[in-house]
């Protein structure tokens, strides 16, 4: 479906029912009236639920790019879901739309899980591939039911979340130097993950308030800290703060032989934060903003760390009030 530009006008050039429907083909002297027609063509000339729907015979990576044209190039992390999504259309072994069915996706997991790869990432794959059909459907860009939908993911085992001990925190700071510690001490002050510390600017700091700009998640957060550490990390300084070595933080964070679970190395500072936050009675809905998630079941992961949970039991347990 397109709508041209030609002379005196726009030409809206359509097909509702996909590539094998009928084609429906007529010109508008503004460019409003032809969107409100094409518009009107698919809500009555598409969305029948009495009649079957043109099965969606474009291969699968087309409607990939499509999303990417559409969605993903508006997303920070778009081109590295782009390349997700390719691998995915790989691993099914390149289908064609109308092939992608619930049974098949199934099958897709259960040959990955097989082959070791984690349900988490399973599921991250499936929310991927599923977002494509979510955000071409907005777009009216596909017209069949879609492929995931009542198809839930699978069960995740609720990770261990490492973080130091105030020792251990103690005992990796006085192995640390120079930019190394002043990014390490500022992770664990405002629970910013290292590459958020690493690429501040003197800037970024205003009024005691640290703001963290190239987020995970697209958003800005800003988070304040103590004289004596603003101090320490920008004393003098301008443009960018720090010249910090990530592998060279990560070999003494090793050498160190704390029980970290696997994996959780790369974000045991910001964990830490969070635990120690919450172990001092901060307040759930507070860590929400400063870890800027998205979501307050992200952020109940460390809910079990406060020192009054659960205390309740005690209190009105039937024994208790016997």
């Amino acid at each position: 479906m397109s709508i041209k530009q030609i002379t005196n006008g726009y030409e809206v050039d359509c097909r509702p029912q996909g590539r094998d429907g009928k084609r429906y083909r007529k010109k508008f002297t503004t460019k409003g009236e032809a969107q409100k027609y094409e518009r009107w063509l698919l809500s009555t000339q598409n969305q029948k639920d009495w009649i079957e729907k043109t099965a969606d015979k474009r291969p699968l990576i087309d409607l990939i790019h499509l999303w990417y044209h559409y969605h993903g190039q508006q997303l920070k992390t778009g081109p590295r879901e782009l390349k997700h999504l390719i691998t995915i259309n790989a691993d099914l072994g390149n289908l064609r739309a109308d092939q992608l069915t619930r049974q098949r996706f199934m099958q897709y997991r259960a040959d990955k899980m097989a082959g070791g790869m984690k349900p988490a990432s399973i599921n991250r794959n499936q929310t991927r591939l599923s977002s494509v059909f979510t955000a071409l459907i907005k777009a009216e860009e596909f017209h069949n039911e879609h492929p995931f939908k009542g198809m839930g993911p699978l069960k995740v085992r609720a990770p261990e979340m490492g973080f130091l001990t105030k020792a251990e925190i103690k005992q990796l700071l006085t192995n640390l130097s120079g930019d190394e510690l002043h990014i390490a001490k500022l992770c664990l002050s405002t629970g910013a993950r290292w590459s958020e510390a690493a690429e501040l600017k003197t800037s970024d700091i205003v009024h005691g308030r640290v703001t963290f700009g190239d987020t995970k998640n697209g958003k800005n957060r800003t988070v304040p800290i103590t004289d004596e550490l603003l101090k320490e990390i920008a004393h003098g300084k301008s443009g960018r703060l720090f010249n910090g070595s990530y592998t060279v933080f990560l070999a003494r964070l090793k050498k160190q032989n704390f029980d970290i679970p696997k994996g959780q190395a790369s974000h045991v500072l910001r964990h830490s934060f969070a635990s120690h936050f919450m172990m001092n009675g901060g307040n759930i809905l507070t860590l929400q903003k400063i870890l800027g998630h998205s979501t307050i079941m992200q952020t109940m992961t460390y809910s079990h760390l406060a020192p009054d949970y659960l205390n309740e039991a005690m209190k009105y347990n039937p024994v208790s009030t016997l």
